[in-house]
């Protein structure tokens, strides 16, 4: 399997590709990634991935919980983790464009198994969606009002460290890649570790400024929704503000390979992605 991989902020330099301009400050309009995103997904459907279907490591429980109240509404999301965990590392995780379904329940279930407490956030206000179109109006309410997403995705990381968590972590695929990241910023020091999916990047350096945790992304080479130079930017823009930040590239993969929905799943590609993942978060969560 071919990656290339890239480390900034004091750990290893892989690859010589820092060099790369920085025409992130050009990052396109959030239309343009909800087209982009509604082509790559223009012929799936929202049916378990094969990432979806391997059971957890361990036994766990998972119950409705609400999280959070964003604008006078409500926000309920999935929390589970190991049978008997009391306090413990955590994990916010957010959904891909289909919105918080089965699959991505069932993604956090597995992540529980390796012993975290997992919160799969819900930016959709309960809504799911069942085919591309429906999607990209989620994709696209998801993205109308990014101060009321940040405080859903903030709320998450303290309701996580008001019931046990020792140190949060996020993880997130597609549209959840983004928001992943964008968990980090807004919850600041209260993030300890922080993975994308093949999210859109984020490069803005005052962004970007609220950022304290280390980064692992895992991005596809044949990703035409998330084009590398745009991945290669935000590297870059990260690895100048002293961020630590480890970019894998599998050169191979489209977008979308590791998602618990859809037919886009790349089995070699995935499994070392969640393999890259779990071993980040030990690494970065006590």
């Amino acid at each position: 399997m071919s990656q290339t991989s890239v480390r900034f902020a004091g750990l290893v330099v892989a690859s010589t590709l820092l060099s790369l301009p920085l025409a992130a400050q050009n990052k396109p309009a959030q239309a343009d990634y909800a087209a982009a995103m509604h082509r790559e997904h223009m012929n799936e459907t929202p049916t378990a991935s094969a990432g979806a279907t391997i059971a957890p490591r361990r036994a766990v429980v998972g119950e409705s919980v609400v999280y959070a109240t964003v604008d006078g509404k409500q926000i309920k999301g999935y929390l589970t983790k190991p049978a008997n965990f009391k306090t413990g590392p955590a994990i916010v995780m957010v959904h891909e464009w289909w919105g918080l379904n089965d699959n991505i329940k069932a993604m956090a279930d597995r992540y529980a198994g390796e012993g975290y407490a997992v919160l799969a956030v819900d930016l959709f206000g309960g809504s799911v969606a069942s085919t591309p179109d429906a999607a990209m109006k989620l994709y696209q309410a998801g993205m109308s009002n990014i101060a009321a997403g940040e405080q859903n995705v903030a709320t998450a990381v303290s309701y996580l460290r008001a019931n046990g968590a020792t140190s949060v972590g996020t993880v997130g695929y597609c549209f959840g890649g983004h928001w992943s990241l964008r968990t980090g910023l807004a919850a600041g020091t209260g993030v300890n570790a922080v993975v994308i999916y093949y999210g859109a990047p984020i490069t803005n350096a005052t962004d970007l400024a609220r950022l304290k945790a280390p980064v692992l992304g895992l991005f596809g080479g044949k990703d035409t929704g998330i084009p590398l130079d745009s991945v290669r930017a935000m590297e870059a823009q990260m690895g100048k503000a002293g961020k630590p930040v480890t970019i894998t590239v599998y050169d191979n993969a489209n977008h979308a390979f590791a998602n618990p929905s859809g037919q886009a799943y790349d089995k070699a590609a995935a499994e070392d992605a969640f393999k890259k993942t779990t071993a980040f978060f030990k690494a970065n969560l006590k």
